[in-house]
């Protein structure tokens, strides 16, 4: 026999190595692409906190605690925005580069950022990799597979889907961050840190997390409403949705041609921001410690900024511990709706909310379906937000008597931060900075859980759907 060069017995070696990889992968997203996703998504929680943990991430290089690193992890990964250290000074500048692309690794997408990898494993974005990242866009084909109705992102364009999510993220952050650059300048921060905060300020407002990286966060430039319109515009273009961006980027122009995901999405936004701040306005212009010693315009203003950050953006301008309870609640409320599906924002999804409010519309009007936009919404949806509030609800519920009965604090601080926890919004009474090791890891399963999203986890843990050829007899219980 012919003896072969070393080089090319390595060649082969590599291709078999990489050709036994692909199909491994293959084989794991053909059995299970949701399982496949979270996979991806707790490897990365790890190989961060490993990075964190290293005594270089640490200003005072000395190695971070495990709980606050694993903490730190999640937090970046699941883009949520909480954090047990100060953020501002804690880290080195290598840390801090680990979190600028942590979060916006995170801000892709459990399940995108899967199809992505497996496009650069595999070479190619085929059936399986495309019906992942469809699934991101309409998680119901997780669920129940393709569906015929009309979608923001049909299975053949998400090839386009891919691009426009990479494309946008970089192009509205880099924008963003050029516009709040003359704002730091302003603020006294020299040349260099000016343009470093501008654009970490702009990753975090796109991927709604909400870390500051100067000392102080945003105190120094409460007054600039240049720079909180910017922080506001970025937190409402990352939680829309990327399905909704790439339809508004082909047909901006022609209204007609959106998806009833994008008109739903863009309606409940809208009312959720302007109720809001009606809202905020209303339970806190008299309150001396928040909104109570500001003129009109500014409380108008601080109140529709109040509104754009507890739907997951995480940044504020105020003490969350000095809102009225009233306001605690509305803010809960708001925080676990969260934004738009696919999103960089977190909770139930606002399209969630709008086919609950549609079923019960048809059902006070007695009408058989659900209709929106001239278009039927099949009740397969309605099933489907059913499941994902009452998982999320579940969630929180388990937490907060975790972290009640570990840190005896008051109910309202608790419940606060842990749907800012699971809504990955970011804000914060300050209960969790305060929390031990064992409250910390429960806070960090409920980030986690929040960011892989409800169905996703649920379909997850489900090993195989089941096909039943028959129907029972029906019965119908009494109900309300």
């Amino acid at each position: 026999m012919r003896a072969q060069p070393m080089g090319r017995l390595g060649r082969v070696d590599r291709r078999s190595w990489l050709g036994k990889l692909r199909d491994a992968v293959d084989m794991l997203m053909k059995h299970s692409p949701s399982r496949f996703a979270i996979l991806i998504f707790a490897a990365l929680i790890v190989l961060f906190t490993v990075l964190f943990s290293l005594p270089i991430a640490s200003a005072d290089r000395q190695i971070t605690p495990l709980h606050d690193a694993v903490f730190t992890a999640v937090s970046v990964i699941c883009v949520t925005g909480l954090a047990t250290v100060d953020m501002a000074t804690h880290w080195s500048p290598f840390g801090n580069v680990l979190v600028f692309i942590g979060v916006n690794i995170g801000g892709v997408g459990v399940l995108t950022l899967a199809s992505i990898l497996g496009l650069v494993i595999s070479r190619r974005l085929g059936l399986r990799a495309k019906l992942i990242a469809a699934s991101d866009s309409n998680p119901s084909r997780i669920h129940v597979g393709p569906v015929s109705e009309r979608q923001a992102v049909r299975l053949g364009e998400v090839g386009g889907l891919l691009a426009t999510v990479a494309i946008s993220a970089l192009v509205i952050e880099v924008t963003i961050a050029i516009g709040m650059i003359p704002s730091m300048l302003a603020a006294g921060y020299d040349a260099w840190h000016s343009f470093w905060y501008s654009f970490y300020y702009s990753a975090m407002a796109f991927t709604n997390t909400g870390f500051s990286p100067n000392p102080g966060g945003l105190e120094p430039l409460v007054g600039d409403y240049w720079f909180q319109s910017l922080l506001m515009l970025g937190v409402f273009l990352g939680s829309l949705g990327f399905p909704v961006i790439f339809a508004l980027a082909r047909a901006w122009r022609q209204p007609r041609r959106w998806s009833v995901h994008v008109k739903l999405t863009l309606a409940t936004t809208s009312i959720l921001f302007v109720a809001g701040a009606a809202m905020f306005l209303l339970l806190e212009y008299g309150n001396p410690k928040t909104y109570g010693q500001l003129d009109a315009g500014p409380t108008v203003f601080q109140s529709f900024f109040m509104s754009m950050m507890t739907r997951s953006g995480g940044f504020s301008t105020i003490n969350m511990h000095d809102l009225n309870g009233s306001s605690l609640l509305v803010s809960d409320m708001l925080m676990f709706i969260g934004g738009g599906s696919a999103s960089t924002a977190g909770g139930i999804k606002v399209t969630t909310l709008a086919v609950l409010f549609l079923a019960a519309f048809a059902e006070a009007r007695g009408a058989p379906s659900m209709e929106a936009f001239g278009r039927r919404i099949p009740r397969d949806m309605l099933r489907l937000s059913v499941s994902v509030v009452l998982w999320g609800a579940t969630i929180v519920a388990v937490s907060s008597i975790a972290i009640l009965q570990i840190t005896k604090q008051p109910f309202d601080y608790v419940l606060f931060d842990v749907i800012s926890a699971f809504a990955t919004c970011g804000l914060s009474t300050g209960l969790t900075a305060e929390l031990p090791p064992e409250g910390v890891y429960v806070m960090a399963l409920t980030m986690f859980m929040g960011r892989v999203g409800t169905v996703t986890l649920a379909a997850a843990l489900a090993a195989s759907q089941r096909r039943q050829l028959f129907k029972r007899p029906e019965e119908r219980p009494i109900v309300g």
